[in-house]
């Protein structure tokens, strides 16, 4: 049996681990590469994938790192089962269609880039609608708890993950060469107790355990404190008659901000005249399925329905589905609440609500999910004096906020808790979906707690797993990490400094208005050499 890392190994985007088994090759999740240029461009180096030779899919949940590659695989010849339970099929058919669209969308913008500029051969779009609806037709849904046989030998289980609505853990089971090994992947682990899913249950015991460890170095903080957050943001902004921009993901963390707002309103914590848009289609159709599934809801939630109580209903709720009502929004002078996509705010509605708010001292943008290294949002919460935007440089003036206890991922002691019952037989801990920093963390007090020696994976790494040992790694360091051949770059730089510098002098015989067209080219250089030294 082989396990290779396609995805999430030392990074939390593009889930994916490929498994060979029983003769079969089959993977876990499929999921986008989201981050800087670097990392996008992994979506594209589709033949690690080798399309045509998967026999299945298992997918975890709905979230677009962890499924947004099911298009291009088909598009590139995939035609076999993706196993999901109900709901993540459900919410595939809209996010997939949806991420389709995003990438359409922005392959016809790179090419009137392209042609303004004069160039050939612009890039396609990652994949299509069509091949997003091509993905859909393959999906083959299961139930929690019942195990099944997508090939002989095999046998699959899921387990509620308690991350998203119908999300899962996935026990398999492989008869190989006389023996059964068994593996346990755990998806995105959620948080007990959380606000609408159930909480998170661990599976049977396993000889294997591929677990998350998205914040592996810190705990959440608790729901009551986060609760107080968001009133706190509101108060600040709704005094200052300035808007609260909220980036979240279109798929529970909207439906878990709607469930807080509408806490905080029957407390009396938000303000009767302040109004609330969720400005996200997705979101909205997202919710209609929330709506359908309640018996996955926990029981607080599920006594609120009963009760005629309905959590995602506010009195002053507008949803905005067109992008005229989306762009009326910015038009609206008064305070206001604005839940918009992307959680990340690398893509959708969402940007332009900051490019017309962020530089206000008394806005608030609140962000209530994990942020990736490469995307905006990191850079805002991390302090960041500015954001380019569309183009443009803008001061981050706003109030930020981070608040953790919205996440749908498990805190540190909440990793160990879901560990526990699976450590004591288990043979082997492979952390994935996470930074290294928070990875080292935990597999410190993995070692610490349960004596177990934990593997921290690397992209493109093949394990080869017999029986309860892995006999054999093969890393692929020099194709997963190309070398940034930072001399080269640096030499260019002052080449290319000498140069400008030999022709200084023929441009000081110019007229004076090229003169100074060039010296506000130069100050721009200056200027973003300056905020590139400010990173280092």
């Amino acid at each position: 049996m082989k396990v290779q890392f396609l995805g999430a190994a030392q990074t939390v985007t593009g889930s994916c681990y490929m498994i060979e088994a029983c003769g079969k090759r089959f993977c876990i999740d499929c999921g986008m590469h989201q981050g800087n240029k670097a990392i996008d461009a992994r979506n594209r180096e589709i033949e690690v994938y080798r399309p045509t030779d998967i026999d299945f899919v298992l997918i975890t949940h709905a979230h677009i790192d962890h499924s947004g590659l099911l298009p291009r695989i088909v598009r590139d010849g995939f035609n076999n089962p993706v196993y999901c339970t109900k709901a993540t099929s459900e919410l595939l058919d809209l996010m997939l269609q949806d991420s389709a669209h995003i990438q359409e969308m922005e392959a016809q913008w790179e090419a009137k880039k392209y042609m303004r500029r004069g160039l050939k051969n612009p890039p396609a779009a990652l994949y299509t609608v069509e091949d997003a609806q091509k993905a859909v037709s393959l999906f083959s849904a299961v139930d929690y708890h019942k195990t099944f046989e997508p090939a002989p030998g095999i046998r699959v289980t899921y387990y509620d993950a308690g991350h998203i609505l119908g999300s899962g853990s996935v026990r398999i089971e492989a008869d190989e060469d006389g023996k059964t090994t068994s593996l346990i992947f755990s998806g995105d682990i959620g948080r007990p107790q959380a606000l609408i899913v159930r909480s998170p249950e661990s599976p049977p015991q396993a000889d294997y355990v591929f677990m998350e460890s998205t914040y592996g170095d810190r705990d959440h903080k608790n729901e009551e404190t986060s609760d107080q957050e968001l009133a706190e943001a509101i108060a600040y902004s709704y005094g200052k008659g300035e808007k609260v921009i909220i980036p979240a993901f279109a798929v529970e963390r909207t439906q878990e901000v709607l469930y807080c707002l509408h806490t905080l309103s029957k407390q009396g914590k938000l303000p009767e005249d302040m109004p609330v848009y969720v400005d996200s289609p997705l979101a909205i159709r997202a919710t209609e399925v929330f709506e359908r599934n309640r018996e996955l809801f926990d029981d607080a939630a599920q006594k609120l329905l009963n009760n005629g109580d309905n959590p995602f209903a506010l009195p002053n709720l507008r949803y905005t589905l067109s992008v005229a009502e989306s762009q009326a929004i910015n038009d609206y002078k008064g305070p206001a609440i604005v839940i918009s996509a992307s959680g990340m705010c690398n893509a959708g509605r969402v940007r332009h609500h900051l490019r017309h708010n962020i530089w206000k001292p008394g806005a608030s943008i609140v962000f209530v999910g994990y942020q990736a290294v490469g995307t905006p949002g990191r850079k805002i919460v991390e302090k960041a004096k500015k954001i380019t935007l569309f183009g443009e440089d803008m001061d981050v003036a706003a109030r930020i906020f981070t608040i953790n206890g919205f996440s749908g991922h498990a805190g540190q002691s909440q990793l160990l808790d879901w560990l526990a019952p699976l450590a004591h037989n288990c043979a082997q801990v492979v952390l994935t979906h996470g930074e290294i920093k928070a990875q080292e963390t935990l597999a410190g007090l993995i070692r610490q707690r349960f004596g177990l020696k934990p593997r921290i994976a690397a992209y493109l790494e093949e394990m080869v797993l017999d029986g309860c040992e892995v006999t054999a790694t093969v890393t692929h360091e020099t194709k997963a990490h190309p070398r940034v051949d930072w001399g080269f770059l640096t030499g260019e730089v002052e080449r290319k400094w000498d140069m400008f510098k030999g022709k200084l002098a023929d441009v000081e015989a110019r007229p004076w208005v090229e003169q100074t067209d060039l010296q506000e080219a130069l100050e721009k250089m200056d200027y973003a050499l300056t905020r590139l030294i400010s990173r280092m």
